[in-house]
């Protein structure tokens, strides 16, 4: 289960739908204790693709690394990643899946007509072959 509180749902949703109708992406940092994620931190990052981004996003290595520094000095893991999808559903693409960690939770933000509609989170396997919907809990 992954449970984001409320500041950090917050700041996904306005990154989701600032960077509407192109994909947002961005890390999420928190604990973890007893199989339950709990974040408390979402850090909005550059989408680094350099084509069209409505439908893809790819995080910058360098971006990657000073969010991994970020929250070890604050005494926290990046427990995930989440995007966006523009105008469609909070779905796992093949791309999503290829692109994946096994190791991190996938939080899908739908935004339809610029405005956030729902979301999934999604917990990859080891062989990036399928990816089982995670029980997800938000504060509005």
């Amino acid at each position: 289960m992954i449970q984001i509180e409320r500041q950090a749902w917050e700041a996904m949703v306005a990154h989701a739908r600032a960077a509407y109708p192109r994909e947002c992406c961005g890390a999420m940092l928190g604990v973890e204790k007893d199989g339950t994620r709990r974040v408390s931190i979402a850090r909005p990052m550059r989408n680094a693709f350099e084509g069209a981004q409505e439908d893809t996003y790819v995080l910058d290595p360098a971006e990657q690394l000073q969010v991994e520094k970020e929250a070890r000095a604050r005494g926290l893991s990046v427990l995930g990643i989440f995007h966006s999808h523009p105008d469609c559903d909070a779905y796992f693409s093949r791309r999503d899946l290829e692109n994946s960690c096994p190791w991190y939770s996938f939080v899908v933000l739908s935004v339809k007509k610029g405005e956030f509609d729902h979301a999934n989170s999604f917990l990859p396997n080891f062989e990036q072959t399928a990816a089982e919907k995670e029980q997800l809990e938000y504060s509005v």
